[in-house]
């Protein structure tokens, strides 16, 4: 059975490496650890249809079911080795071949002479000022600390990903508005 990877399904194999957890255990790790920036674990019946998925497609199984009188019953999924194999596969594809992930803000631009450039050169303030504001939060983080020292760099190297596109995209857009703002840039509204 060929699976078709996702942020979410490489997220719970890669959280089950280091042992088998249930489905509360797996979506509590994700934002304690912060990869609820990069993952999204907003609902949690996402979560369970994932499990699901990988458990038919034979890359994770339920073990035991945890009973504890505080909380409702718990299965506890393992991490198999074809799941192993899969999640080493996906790392593998994903840091080494760039692949367009079709984001909005590029489509937006693709449309953008549909308003005035003045229009778009308020937007993309806005923007920039939002980009300030998330470089900042970014910049907290990377400067956290548990129980005492550091976060390993290596736990935040998705976070310095996002703080160096967050940079280079205010940048970006400092260029285009004052482009906008000289005249070098500017179209008529409306469809092309």
């Amino acid at each position: 059975m060929t699976f078709r990877r996702s942020p979410l399904a490489l997220a719970i194999l890669g959280l089950l490496e280091n042992g088998p957890l249930h489905p509360y255990g797996i979506q509590r790790l994700i934002k304690q650890w912060g990869k609820d920036q990069v993952v999204n674990v907003g609902q949690r019946t996402s979560l369970y249809r994932m499990i699901v998925r990988l458990e038919e497609a034979g890359l994770i199984t339920a073990g035991a079911t945890e009973r504890d009188e505080r909380y409702p019953e718990r299965t506890v999924y393992h991490l198999t080795e074809d799941g192993r194999a899969v999640c080493r596969e996906w790392l593998a594809e994903i840091l080494s071949i760039p692949r367009n992930e079709f984001p909005e803000f590029p489509a937006g631009l693709s449309f953008v002479m549909l308003v005035p450039p003045e229009t778009a050169g308020e937007l993309l303030l806005q923007r920039r000022e939002l980009l300030a504001e998330r470089i900042s939060e970014l910049d907290g983080e990377l400067v956290l600390e548990v129980e005492g020292g550091p976060i390993p760099r290596f736990a935040l190297l998705e976070t310095e990903y996002q703080r160096a596109i967050a940079v280079a995209e205010s940048e970006w857009i400092d260029r285009i508005v004052d482009d906008l703002t000289t005249g070098k840039l500017t179209w008529t509204p409306g469809p092309v």
